[in-house]
């Protein structure tokens, strides 16, 4: 009698380890772990869908130094302290030109953003100067970032693809602060009648990036803009002597594990796009393709985007040598949008 209760015993417990062990196989792993699962995604927060929700603080425009004192102009030097991740930690400093005309305003503002510059030649506002200082000798105020690791701002963050990301949160601060705060020079606060955009190259895609997230009407002109999928739009720059994107690859190669590209990406978003657009683009660029801008323009305007197409047979990438063509014809659509 106590043999057969014993091996009755032993056969419960048996069947109980068993029932046990295989609920908790059977476990999702965050229950039985829930930190082995847990893996940190901070750049989810640079998402278009995330940005467009995202609060964003405007800070105050510093004016610095006297760049160069011309009769119909003023250029300064300004800098920008913000967090450019937006979550207000990790403040950080932003230096830019700012070109400001005589008189006492209103002025229309036009913020540029300019295209890809070499860091180790870069002097603050290269690659938006020349064409700011004509539209302030038109009577616009022109103000253009560096982005931070450029000029005198502050060093970028180490990740590549988060360097990126935060070019685009520093337009929209920038645009953010104009609204908000203005721009005050001494005792002398400069009034805005409007806020326009200017993106040439990479500073196109970020314009773009910007209207897209903003959902604003903000006039802009875009000069040769890379308006092509993410992450194609910065693989197709690789091929310069060097490792040939090597480097970029490999961490593109971990940012796909983890993040879905398209959620980064201009061309799925391309429908919020509220703004008129100026495009120019160059037959000659060796740098952007013009089919890009022929494919952008077919596709803004079958989404009744307001958007003019100018394209300059001989034109490279600067819009060389039909630069003053671009130029006027960027100042005849400021005025127009003028508000």
């Amino acid at each position: 009698m106590r043999k057969s209760i014993y091996y009755l015993l032993i056969t419960i417990i048996f069947i109980l380890v068993g029932w046990f062990a295989n609920t908790a196989y059977h476990l999702p792993r965050s229950v039985n772990n829930p930190l082995s699962e847990i893996k940190p995604r901070p750049l989810d927060k640079y998402t278009i869908e995330n940005l467009s929700n995202a609060n964003v603080t405007p800070s105050q425009i510093e004016v610095g130094k006297v760049l160069k004192d011309d009769p119909k102009f003023t250029s300064y030097e300004f800098f920008m302290n913000f967090d450019p991740s937006l979550s207000g930690k990790n403040p950080k400093k932003v230096s830019g030109v700012l070109n400001v005309p005589e008189g006492t305003g209103p002025f229309p503002i036009i913020v540029m953003l300019r295209g890809f510059v070499k860091a180790e030649t870069y002097f603050v506002g290269q690659g938006t100067q020349r064409a700011g200082e004509v539209f302030a000798q038109s009577g616009f105020i022109t103000i253009a970032p560096d982005f931070l690791g450029y000029g005198d701002s502050d060093f970028q963050v180490n990740d590549v693809f988060e360097s990126r990301f935060q070019t685009v949160t520093t337009a929209l601060v920038l645009l953010k602060s104009l609204e908000v705060n203005g721009i005050q020079i001494s005792n002398q606060r400069i009034n805005q009648s409007s806020i326009s955009i200017w993106g040439h190259s990479n500073g196109g895609q970020i314009a773009l990036t910007t209207l897209e997230i903003t959902q604003k009407t903000y006039p802009t002109v875009l000069w040769a803009p890379v308006s092509k999928p993410f992450p194609f739009s910065i693989l197709y720059f690789t091929d310069s002597p060097g490792d040939y994107g090597k480097s970029l690859r490999k961490e593109l190669a971990k940012f796909e594990k983890d993040y879905d590209t398209d959620l980064y990406s201009i061309h799925k978003y391309f429908d919020r796009i509220k703004a008129p657009i100026d495009l120019n683009q160059g037959a000659k660029d060796e740098n952007v393709p013009q089919a890009w801008s022929d494919l952008l323009y077919t596709t803004l305007n079958d989404l009744k985007v307001d958007i003019k197409y100018h394209s300059y047979s001989e034109a490279d990438h600067n819009m060389q040598p039909s630069w003053n063509q671009a130029i006027a014809n960027a100042l005849n659509f400021y005025k127009k949008h003028i508000q």
